[in-house]
């Protein structure tokens, strides 16, 4: 989805750029300078965008995280029951 956003504004700022809209880069720097816009213009976009494909991703690790956590903590207290 990242990159699909990227793409989406690299074509808006490349037509922008060549129909005056934007300026265009110094002497041979335009297709670095549509690159440089076109990532300023949707890392904001993908910021809102993605939120929630973000939170969902957040959410799944967590759990993860959290039962591997379980299963360290319960692996720790069988081999401290059985040594005790």
């Amino acid at each position: 989805m990242r990159l699909s956003i990227f793409v989406g504004c690299f074509a808006v700022v490349a037509v922008a750029v060549h129909f005056g809209l934007f300026p265009s880069g110094v002497g041979g720097s335009n297709f670095i300078w549509v690159i440089l816009l076109a990532l300023i213009l949707s890392a904001p976009l993908s910021y809102v965008l993605l939120r929630k494909q973000r939170d969902e991703m957040s959410a799944q690790i967590v759990s993860r995280v959290d039962r591997t956590k379980a299963r360290l903590d319960a692996n720790r207290t069988r081999e401290d029951h059985v040594t005790q």
